[in-house]
Order: structure tokens, then sequence, then C-alpha cells
């Protein structure tokens, strides 16, 4: 949780440094579904990965954007699965991945794109029956598996106003060390609802 915490933190720092120098900034809130290699692909042999599947459920995104310099910037999104997912038949659990990236984004009359990669992590919270305390009054019902990711992903930004589209996207994890699932990679597509402000 202190890792999320802080790279939220960062993030909004970021962001801040980023307004006061952006040319335009996009923000936008989505859904989105993962597709990754199922459990039943599961290779018996493998010592590396367990048979649990990342696919499945609806996950809700939030991200932003700030171009800088022409049509280059920053941006960074988070998505989390919506319910909790049961893995093992044993424990719940939700996955939440996050990515900080570099931003490439044109619009040409009402059609845009916007191409991104960077770096993020997952985060796996495993839910447990009780609440665990630390000395300074958090507490939590889970405990967390983070792994660190690469990311790269597209979107074609479809304007029904100056500053209003719907943007169909793409997005591809590649999670370092990702015992709890199947697969080190996924793919989530995505439909968004976003706004343009500036340009």
């Amino acid at each position: 949780m202190k890792r999320l915490s802080l790279a939220l933190i960062s993030f909004g720092f970021l962001f801040l440094i980023c307004t006061l120098n952006a040319q335009q900034i996009d923000a936008q809130f989505g859904v989105s579904g993962i597709n990754a290699p199922s459990a039943t692909t599961f290779n018996l042999n493998s010592t590396d990965h367990s048979p649990q599947s990342l696919s499945g459920g609806v996950y809700p995104s939030l991200a932003a954007d700030f171009l800088i310099w022409h049509n280059l910037g920053l941006g960074g999104e988070i998505s989390w699965k919506g319910s909790q997912g049961l893995y093992q038949q044993s424990v719940n659990f939700r996955p939440i991945l996050y990515d900080f990236n570099a931003v490439y984004a044109q619009k040409v009359s009402r059609v845009g794109f916007a191409l991104m990669a960077g770096i993020g992590a997952e985060s796996i919270r495993f839910y447990e029956g009780f609440s665990q305390c630390n000395g300074f009054g958090q507490c939590t019902n889970y405990v967390s598996s983070n792994h660190f990711l690469g990311h790269v992903g597209g979107a074609i930004r479809l304007y029904m106003t100056h500053s209003v589209y719907l943007a169909p996207e793409g997005h591809f994890y590649f999670v370092h060390n990702n015992v709890e699932f199947t697969s080190a990679h996924a793919i989530r597509y995505a439909l968004n609802i976003g706004y343009t402000f500036g340009r």
C-alpha cells in the first residue's frame, strides 16, 4: 500500500509540474477487459507460473496525458478489476495495473490518435478474512504482491465535439516475474470517454 501511495503522490506531483507547462491535457475514464492465456493452457511441468488466468471481469480505468512539446508528452493510467475474483478457488483477489508513459498524441480534425510506452506495476491484492494494522493506525484486510511491468498501448480518438472524444484502446503488458498467473503477458482492450483541454 505504501508503494501505491508513493506512486500516486509522485504522479500527482508530476501532474502539477506538467500542467504548468502543458499545451494540451487529455483526461479520460473507461471500462475494459483483459485477455491473457487461460489456465487450461497451463503447462503442468511449469514451476515458474500458477494455473490462474488474469482474464475475466470488468476493469474500470482512469488516465491522463500532458502534451508538453509539440505532440509529445507524459501520461499515466490506472486500471483495476471492478469486482474481486477467486484465486485458486480459495482466496479473493483483485489485480491493479498502473503505468507511467511517454505519449505521442495528434488530432486531425475530428479524429485523433495516441501512442504510449512506459513502465509501471501490477499490484495483486489477496483479501484475508481479518484486518491487519500497523503502528500508525492503518488497517487493511489484504496483502499485496507487486510486480514491475512494461507497457505499450495505442488509441484512436473519435471527437464527438471539439473537446469530448470516444476512444477505443489496446494495451499490452509484460509483467516481470508474474508467478501468480499463467503468463507474464496480458492484453487489455478498453473503451474510454475523454475530454481534451487546450488546443
